[in-house]
């Protein structure tokens, strides 16, 4: 019998199985490496709009400042006078989107600097940028029952847990240890009219429909129990001082990976400084 004619070996049942599961892995790697180039550009579109508007609406303050020069200043605990450290142009951010109320600033984080707004509930900016782009990260937003000038007893302040760190990523360094609690212990809001320094006075996860989410109708006992409480959960010890019936609270809630709880910052107020406009050349002064 020639070569020619010589029968055609056939495949082996195994040889087939493993083709098809050649073929199947490659799949799944093709699926994954799209998966993955599309969390990183929605992560990379999300960090790129936010910084744009740092650039466009944001100026840090030169600590070297002279004092008399125009700014924001009260008395503090560190100093004779206490500045704002960022300058923010809240005219800017109207023209993009309407429904800012404000600015917040994390001193021990770096990059946890964003415009805050106010939704018509609490789904609107989940998804949705400052600009009103579809978007993983969202915009860091205030709760709909909450008023828009933060003087509420307690205002609750949310943003995702992005996994690049950006937005309140980076919150759970308060809990990892104390490095930056120990840097600083205060975070601002900057509204048009007025700036708010906030002291920490406790981090620590909670559930999902936990107490911490109580909001006041306005102040009396219940929210000085209140406030006791949640220095007590607090993964890092803390020094609120006395805790008063006209206390503001400020809490910044962000997810964990697990559905049924939150991590959570908060924060008493413990000044406020008045907004020197810009065409304003009187000193203004604030009061705590």
């Amino acid at each position: 019998m020639s070569e020619d004619k010589k029968p055609k070996k056939k495949k082996k049942a195994g040889d087939v199985f493993l083709t098809i599961v050649l073929i199947a892995a490659i799949c799944v790697f093709c699926y994954a490496a799209y998966n993955l180039y599309h969390i990183y550009t929605e992560y990379k579109k999300g960090s790129d709009e936010y910084n744009a508007i740092a650039q466009m609406a944001v100026t840090e303050r030169d600590p070297d400042q002279d004092s008399t020069s125009d700014s924001e200043e009260a008395a503090g605990p560190d100093g004779p006078t206490l500045k704002a450290p960022l300058d923010i142009d809240f005219d800017s951010l109207r023209s993009i989107n309407t429904d800012v109320i404000g600015w917040i600033y994390v001193e021990a984080l770096d990059g946890v600097s964003y415009p805050v707004v106010k939704g018509t509930d609490n789904d609107q900016y989940l998804h949705l940028t400052y600009e009103k782009n579809y978007n993983f990260a969202g915009t860091i937003f205030i709760d709909y029952e909450n008023k828009a000038d933060f003087s509420d007893c307690n205002t609750l302040v949310y943003g995702h847990n992005m996994k690049n760190g950006t937005m309140f990523g980076q919150l759970k360094n308060f809990s990892k240890d104390d490095s930056a609690y120990n840097k600083s212990k205060y975070f601002w809001i900057f509204t048009p009219e007025k700036t708010y320094r906030y002291e920490i006075i406790s981090a620590y996860t909670t559930a999902v429909n936990s107490d911490t989410y109580t909001l006041f109708k306005g102040p009396g006992q219940e929210f000085v129990d209140y406030m006791n409480k949640i220095v007590s959960y607090s993964d890092v010890k803390t020094t609120p001082g006395e805790l008063g019936v006209d206390d503001k609270i400020v809490t910044l809630s962000t997810c964990t990976g697990n559905e049924s709880t939150r991590y959570v910052v908060q924060g008493k107020r413990v000044d406020t400084l008045d907004v020197v406009k810009k065409s304003d050349s009187t000193k203004q002064t604030g009061d705590n």
